[in-house]
C-alpha cells in the first residue's frame, strides 16, 4: 500500500514540484495551499507523513504542527524552511517536528528524509517494546508519567504535555535504569534504525524532557555521560 503524504505549501510552483517528485517515487500525495486547509484535510484520511512549509500566511507550519500535537496526533512532521538559522530548526523540533529540510533542497535529500521518517514510523511498534513492561503510569524523576495521556505530573500537581518523542525517550530510559545508553542506541530506539539526521536532535529532546521532569533542587534524573550518551538515574525508593 502506498504511504500517504499531506503537503502544506503556499508556493504553487514548489507545491506542484513536491507532488510530482513524491508521486513519481510511489507515494499518494494530497496538497494544501496553506496551513488552515491542511488542518481541514488531515482528518479526512490516515496520513503517514505531513510535510509543512514553515512560513505560510495566517496559519504557519509551526501552528499546524502545534495543533496536530495538541490533538494527540503522532504522525511524523517534516518541516520545509527557507531559513538557515539553527534556532528556527530547534523551534520546529521543540514543538513536535521530527525533521527539517532547508530550501533550496535537492530531490535526493528530500526523498531520503521522507523514507527515513516513514521507516521509523513503520518500526515504531517494535521499538515501543522497550517500554512494554511499564505500567500505564510510571515514576520518572520527580514526575509521574501517564503513557495514555502523554503527560508528566510533578509533585505539586502541575501537569505538562509530552511530545511523542519525549514520551518514548522516558519509556526507554525507564526500561533501562542506571544503564549508560549511547546516543546511537537511543536514536535507534526512539527514531528508528536508519535515522537520517544528527545527534543534535536527540540532545534537544533530552534537554526538553529534563526541563519537564527534573527539579532544580534535586540530583539530575538524566545524567550526561560525555562522549557516550546518557544514563537514567531512577528516584530513590
Amino acid at each position: 500500500m502506498k504511504a500517504k503524504i499531506l503537503i502544506a505549501e503556499d508556493d504553487a510552483n514548489i507545491r506542484l514540484g513536491l507532488m510530482a517528485t513524491l508521486e513519481s517515487d510511489g507515494y499518494a500525495v494530497t496538497a494544501a495551499a496553506d496551513g488552515a486547509q491542511a488542518l481541514a484535510l488531515y482528518p479526512q484520511d490516515k496520513y503517514n507523513l505531513v510535510i509543512l512549509d514553515v512560513m505560510m500566511p495566517k496559519t504557519s507550519g509551526y501552528d499546524v504542527c502545534r495543533e496536530l500535537r495538541a490533538r494527540g496526533e503522532t504522525v511524523p512532521v517534516l518541516f520545509l524552511t527557507a531559513k538557515g538559522e539553527e534556532i528556527d530548526k530547534v523551534v520546529g523540533l521543540k514543538i513536535g517536528g521530527d525533521d527539517y529540510v532547508t530550501k533550496p533542497f535537492g530531490v535526493h535529500e528530500l526523498l531520503a528524509r521522507v523514507e527515513a521518517l516513514l521507516r521509523r514510523t513503520r518500526g515504531q511498534e517494535t521499538a515501543l517494546n522497550a517500554g512494554g513492561e511499564l505500567p500505564p503510569v510510571f515514576p520518572f524523576g520527580a514526575a509521574q508519567i501517564d503513557r495514555r495521556k502523554f503527560t508528566a505530573t510533578i509533585a505539586d500537581g502541575t501537569e505538562v504535555s509530552l511530545t511523542a518523542r519525549e514520551l518514548k525517550l522516558a519509556e526507554v530510559f525507564a526500561a533501562h535504569p542506571d544503564e549508560v545508553l549511547t546516543r546511537d542506541a537511543l536514536l535507534n530506539a526512539v527514531w528508528g534504525v536508519g535515522y537520517f539526521g544528527t545527534t543534535r536532535t536527540l540532545d534537544q529532546h533530552v534537554a526538553q524532557l529534563r526541563k519537564k521532569v527534573e527539579r532544580e533542587d534535586a540530583p539530575a534524573t538524566i545524567v550526561t555521560v560525555h562522549g557516550v550518551g546518557y544514563r537514567y538515574r531512577p528516584p530513590a525508593k
